[in-house]
């Protein structure tokens, strides 16, 4: 941390022309970030890599692949140059018209695979049409499967860049935005917790430009450098930034934000606004410009629906799947349980549910069977805040409960309560029914239903605070969507395996 108690003033620099005496229609030939160019490349190879492999194993698992093809056997030319060739080159033309290679939409969020699903769509409704009109008969088989085959490997791939693209911001510090944060100090700091919250975002807050003068940050210990009374450009190139983010009430100033963009034109420094809606995700925000001024329409969460039915649906099956394949894990579990302390092989303890509905929660038992009557001689050794009590050596845990936990595998009953519709495969965390009255912002974690998993697991589970862990549940609640309960799944997934934040 630094300590700002002193500051001089340098004389701000001169700014650039605003506006049309500047040439209005510069632009710049590339941007001081470049990290996503050689990513786009990349994901341009393995893209038209995916489709030629998806065609080529469909053409090997069906004999009719090359029917519909003009003297397919006798010169298959024509053939190869379609599936290996055309058909790959147009995934890739669809794919950026979905504006799946859009730098905003990747390494984050489920923006970027939606865009390839949807452009697997088009690439499938637009080789249906062009069939029909050209009348040629084409073996339905290996059109279908090489078309879902070519989707699948395109995800999966994408998965397995964005996996490397995280390792590399996380590990290395690279493949990033420079963000030099504009705004009061309170805000500024507000918007910078919340980038470095998450590393694989990449964004790296290097400098504060403060609005309201040095004054407001005198003897305020601040993660990076705090400046004022600077040129912002000037400020950004001297720090080696790429990035300015206006933050909270900067926006709102009458021109400023217009005149700063006019400034940037050119320049490769790209402009974001951080405006204050804190935990409110995009697909809530709207832009509705009125008589040129751009309004932030917030649409009001979406809890209920076909959305909702169709996650009430993945729920039941997977977990009456779950339960069956699962049956000699179990059986495993059990016998490890009974070895380890003579008692019943499940836990079950009162939760709240949804709307505030009582009920019995499943788990494996983990602690000794006086394990509720030694925790009044620990209560003053609890390492969490809030409603919760954690401990990282907990005496009461035996040691093959404390694999369960580690393994996250106490959790696996779980499993009845979604199939008896009490609990979700993903939610806020279910809290013991003694705990507290749920009052305030804590009680809106109740209008959905609680999970096995959700955003708190896959953040740091025991490693959070109380009011974060609350955060992060509010947050979930605030922006459910299907596929933000996918993604959950898959961090779930890399969670669980390295085990971290469980005890």
């Amino acid at each position: 941390m630094r300590h700002v108690d002193s500051f001089e003033i340098q004389p701000p620099t001169p700014p650039s022309h605003n506006g049309v005496p500047r040439s209005a229609w510069a632009r710049a030939r590339r941007r001081v970030s470049r990290w996503h160019r050689p990513y786009t490349a990349l994901l341009l190879l393995l893209d038209f890599a995916a489709v030629v492999v998806a065609d080529w194993i469909a053409q090997e698992a069906f004999g009719q692949a090359r029917a519909g093809f003009y003297n397919a056997k006798a010169d298959p030319t024509w053939f190869y140059t379609v599936a290996f060739v055309l058909l790959p080159l147009g995934w890739l033309f669809i794919l950026w018209g979905n504006r799946a290679y859009d730098r905003r939409y990747l390494g984050l969020g489920p923006d970027e695979f939606k865009r390839v699903t949807r452009g697997g769509v088009t690439v499938a409704a637009t080789v249906s049409f062009i069939a029909f009109a050209t009348k040629t008969d084409l073996s339905r088989y290996t059109v279908g499967f090489a078309l879902l085959g070519a989707l699948v490997l395109i995800l999966l791939e994408r998965f397995l860049a964005r996996f490397l693209l995280h390792m590399i911001r996380s590990r290395a510090g690279q493949a990033g935005h420079r963000m030099v944060l504009v705004g009061t100090l309170p805000e500024c700091l507000e918007v910078y917790t919340a980038v470095t919250r998450t590393p694989s975002a990449g964004l790296v807050p290097v400098a504060i430009h403060l609005t309201d003068g040095y004054a407001a940050a005198r003897g305020i210990e601040t993660p990076v450098p705090v400046y004022a009374g600077r040129d912002v450009l000037a400020l950004v190139r001297e720090v080696g930034g790429d990035t300015i983010a206006v933050c909270g009430s900067a926006s709102a100033e009458p021109g400023e934000l217009r005149r700063l963009a006019w400034q940037l034109e050119g320049s490769g420094v790209d402009l974001v606004v951080a405006p204050q809606l804190t935990d409110i995700a995009g697909p809530r925000v709207h832009i509705r410009p009125i008589e040129g001024l751009p309004l932030l329409h917030v649409e009001e969460p979406t809890l209920s629906g076909p959305a909702l039915l169709v996650k009430n649906l993945m729920d039941r099956v997977a977990a009456g799947l779950g339960l069956v394949l699962l049956i000699p894990l179990f059986v495993a579990i059990a016998i490890a349980i009974r070895i380890s302390d003579r008692g019943p092989v499940f836990f079950r303890q009162p939760r709240v549910g949804h709307e505030g509905r009582t009920f019995r929660v499943w788990k494996f038992r983990t602690m000794y069977v006086d394990a509720e009557e030694r925790l009044a001689s620990l209560v003053d050794q609890n390492e969490t805040d809030g409603l919760l009590f954690k401990m990282k050596q907990d005496p009461r845990v035996f040691p093959v409960g404390r694999f369960l936990r580690a393994s996250s595998l106490d959790e696996l009953p779980q499993l009845i309560n979604v199939l008896w519709g009490e609990m979700s495969l993903v939610g806020p965390r279910p809290l013991p029914a003694d705990d507290g009255d749920f009052l305030g912002d804590v009680r809106r974690r109740l209008l959905v239903r609680p999970g096995i998993t959700g955003l708190w697991q896959v953040s740091g589970r025991s490693d959070l605070s109380w009011d974060e862990a609350v955060r992060l549940d509010l947050y979930y609640v605030d922006n459910w969507s299907l596929a933000y309960d996918l993604s959950i799944l898959w961090r779930t997934v890399g969670v669980v395996f390295a085990r971290k934040g469980a005890y």
